[in-house]
């Protein structure tokens, strides 16, 4: 077992972390709070963007159903008559100077969760300079910044902060990484604008989210079917996300029998590592699906989920946005 399997069996089971890992997380918070505090007193300098920035982020290492929840802001935000666009550091991507993506990004060069945002239809920057790739979406004409997994990058000014907590598992054993899962100690919660809980049961003051799907497309031709249709047959599931274990529950809940394959989040697939000497059909996250079209088979299926959120979390980010 990886140690990083090993870390998150023991961050959300009931086992006590390593020794080691526990200096290693003083650190890093003294560290975290140290940044923090220049922040506040001016002295590490933010840059403020001529219109409204939303940051959308999590408290935890690994996903928590941030980019979901980005393209159903994205599209909510259009309906309310804005013209948003997304910010991202391009995560697994090998884009370091500021660049907007144009209609068919290369997920090797700028990450796997632009180019699922971008297939979206909304404009999208990425740089390891946020502010900088930020400002290529104002000069394109975009009224605001969301940034996507933005929520520890305190150079980018913000006027929204929205915290995204996995529901079901919360935030573990709440202690900062490595011995816990934590990348801020939760006080930080109380300074967040808005918290959205994916899956679970929402807590006091969060707004629930689900991602829905039900439907299956080939990555070739993109075909589509009820992914109903699966059920009671033996299927290949990969999945290179924060918590694969999320997207191989779901398929066990409509009764298809998995066989799992987990990678590492944003993983670079290559055809060999999907090559399983068999037919059986080859159920994929949409992100997974961006980096695997270029070699893909007549029998790989994406599996398209979308964030559903009561109408009031939009209207709460529509009053913000005007109040600001």
């Amino acid at each position: 077992m990886a140690l990083a399997d090993e870390l998150s069996g023991i961050w959300y089971g009931k086992g006590r972390s390593p020794w080691w890992t526990w200096p290693l997380a003083g650190l890093y918070g003294a560290l975290g709070a140290l940044r923090r505090v220049l922040y506040r007193a001016g002295l590490l300098r933010r840059v403020r963007l001529p219109v409204p920035v939303i940051v959308i982020g999590n408290l935890t290492a690994g996903g928590t159903g941030k980019t979901p929840l980005t393209i159903a802001l994205a599209e909510a935000l259009r309906a309310r008559g804005f013209r948003p666009g997304v910010v991202s550091r391009g995560h697994g991507g090998r884009q370091r100077e500021p660049m907007l993506l144009n209609g068919t990004p290369d997920p090797a060069a700028v990450g796997d969760e632009p180019c699922l945002i971008r297939a979206s239809g909304v404009p999208v920057a990425v740089g390891r300079d946020r502010p900088a790739a930020a400002q290529l979406l104002v000069a394109d004409g975009c009224d605001v910044v969301i940034a996507d997994d933005g929520l520890q990058h305190y150079r980018l000014a913000r006027d929204l902060e929205i915290c995204v907590i996995d529901g079901a598992r919360r935030f573990g054993n709440g202690h900062l990484l490595p011995a816990g899962p934590l990348r801020e100690p939760l006080r930080r919660l109380a300074r967040v604008d808005l918290r959205v809980c994916n899956g679970g049961t929402a807590q006091a003051g969060e707004y629930p989210m689900r991602l829905v799907g039900g439907e299956a497309a080939t990555l070739l031709g993109d075909h589509r079917q009820a992914l109903s249709a699966f059920a009671g047959r033996r299927v290949h599931a990969v999945a290179a996300i924060g918590h694969p274990a999320r997207f191989f529950a779901s398929l066990r809940a409509i009764g298809i029998d998995v066989f799992e394959h987990a990678f590492p989040d944003h993983h670079a697939f290559a055809a060999a590592e999907l090559a399983f000497g068999d037919d059986l059909p080859v159920l994929m996250t949409d992100k997974d699906a961006v980096k695997c079209r270029g070699f893909a088979q007549p029998h790989w299926w994406r599996v398209p989920v979308q964030a559903e959120l009561p109408a009031g979390f939009f209207d709460a980010v529509r009053v913000r946005l005007r109040r600001d």
